[in-house]
């Protein structure tokens, strides 16, 4: 009787112990999550930051393009509210419109030579650079997470415990339609 005690003590010790590792890995891939969803969150803010400089920067070469002006203002405010995918889809929206803002000054010799507009315009495209960065990694930490907590034995224990799976960041129809190139 004896032994079946120390046995069967020995077991729960053993499940409790595997219950917290578990839990305790579970835990450490959703904080990687919502770190990796933080970190397109700076980015983001970053980028929000930089738009008023090329903005005002644009604005003084070509003051005629003001209802151009105006939408970058209005998406880039846009950028910081909702939620991660929300300002994804704000930011993807932005994207196209500053291909058009730089459309516009190609037609301003003066600014494509200005040192605060190629200054602006590399920030904006390391920062761009530094967003796709973060979504990538955001992704590889979701996908660590969502199979953590689909796997067994994990996944008993997951559902248990309140985890559920994240959603990875995924491009938009106009991020995968073919580009035309024309000469």
């Amino acid at each position: 009787m004896e032994m079946f005690l120390l046995v069967l003590l020995a077991v729960v010790v053993v499940l409790v112990g595997f219950v917290i590792a578990v839990y305790n890995g579970l835990i450490t891939r959703r904080n990687r999550v919502q770190e990796a969803a933080s970190d397109i969150d700076v980015q983001l803010k970053r980028r929000y930051e930089l738009i008023p400089n090329l903005v005002n920067t644009v604005k003084g070469y070509a003051t005629h393009e003001r209802e151009l002006f105006e939408k970058v203002t209005a998406e880039r405010a846009g950028m910081m509210t909702g939620s991660t995918g929300d300002r994804i889809a704000a930011s993807n929206q932005l994207t196209e419109t500053l291909k058009t803002l730089f459309a516009v000054a190609e037609a301003y010799p003066d600014l494509k030579a200005n040192q605060n507009f190629l200054s602006l315009q590399a920030e904006l495209t390391d920062t761009q650079d530094k967003i796709m960065a973060s979504q990538r990694f955001y992704n590889a930490n979701v996908r660590d997470f969502n199979t953590a907590i689909q796997v067994f034995p994990q996944n008993m224990l997951a559902g248990m415990l309140g985890f559920v799976a994240f959603e990875f960041i995924e491009a938009t129809a106009a991020e995968t339609a073919n580009v035309e190139v024309k000469f």
